[in-house]
């Protein structure tokens, strides 16, 4: 199949270079901003009796700890993300363009699964001791300030063990999501411009292009945390010691739980972050003199192009 917006560049060390450094930009931006979400979301994860709603969540932590604790966490949520974003998107684009050339017949909903289970292997490595001790500090108000102090405790206490003790689940959480993000994005692109728009990307404005970007961004996002909301409440449980193993961890929060508990801030929080990570990620390709992303068969009029 013929695509559009294949370029020479995305060969070249200096495009894969520029999608990471957007990715980790736009990744360590968009989570930074909606750390206060992720302080209720992971409160209510951890501690779904005390905390069993947004409004009881937000109005509790108020008065126990003060305005300061909706920003707990924002280092490890900045710096985290950053690296996970920098590593999902560069390898992303790298894996998408090796395995296109492996895979050549292959239908390419695969080599978008394919690819992003990849470079999520190594975004969740990086992200992993971050996310360690970002959960403890938003949930348990006598535990660090931040990586600052937070990094050398959670060593003395458990080792390097400590720092990856989610590592299972967060790849559960993230490596579909992952998959289903970069796939519901990649043809939602195709979709609009062949459905919607009905033009080549390249005869459409900027700002089209990055219309397109965000619309496909909030679909993304939104189909992507259904999908991995049960490996979240799984990495909270087993980071603030509610369980030691995983299949303790599902016993104690129940099967209905697990895609229900958090889901509908979990959904606010996911697709306008996904959203404004795409929006970022893009505008910094487009300012580096690379083409918005996404794939769009060339045949966009139904002229029988391709």
């Amino acid at each position: 199949m013929v695509m559009e917006g294949r370029i020479c560049e995305e060969l070249k060390p200096r495009y894969y270079a520029l999608c990471a450094i957007g990715g980790m930009l736009s990744a360590g931006t968009t989570h930074l901003a909606i750390t206060p979400f992720d302080v209720l979301k992971v409160n209510m994860q951890v501690h779904p009796i005390k905390y069993y709603s947004i409004s009881s969540c937000f109005t509790s932590l108020l008065r126990e700890q003060g305005p300061s604790v909706l920003w707990k966490g924002w280092t490890g949520k900045f710096f985290g993300y950053g690296a996970q974003g920098g590593c999902r998107f560069g390898l992303y684009e790298y894996f998408k363009e090796v395995y296109s050339n492996v895979l050549v017949d292959q239908n390419r909903s695969f080599v978008f699964f394919l690819s992003s289970a990849s470079a999520e292997v190594f975004a969740n490595v990086a992200l992993c001791p971050f996310e360690a001790v970002k959960v403890r500090v938003q949930a348990q108000p006598c535990f660090a300030k931040g990586l600052y102090d937070g990094f050398p405790k959670l060593y003395a206490s458990e080792g390097t063990r400590g720092f990856y003790r989610g590592l299972i689940p967060l790849l559960g959480r993230n490596i579909p999501f992952s998959m289903v993000m970069f796939s519901t994005f990649e043809h939602s692109v195709d979709f609009l411009y062949r459905n919607v728009v009905k033009r080549k990307k390249e005869d459409c404005s900027i700002g089209q292009q990055l219309g397109v970007t965000c619309l496909a961004g909030y679909a993304a996002g939104s189909v992507g945390s259904f999908i991995s909301n049960p490996a979240d409440n799984i990495v909270s449980s087993l980071y603030n010691r509610k369980a030691d193993s995983l299949a303790l961890a599902i016993r104690n929060i129940g099967l209905a739980n697990l895609f229900t508990r958090s889901l509908p801030i979990r959904m606010l929080l996911v697709g306008p972050s996904i959203t404004l990570q795409w929006f970022f990620y893009d505008t910094i390709k487009i300012l580096g003199g690379m083409p918005t992303s996404g794939e769009v068969r060339t045949d966009v009029r139904g002229d029988g192009a391709g």
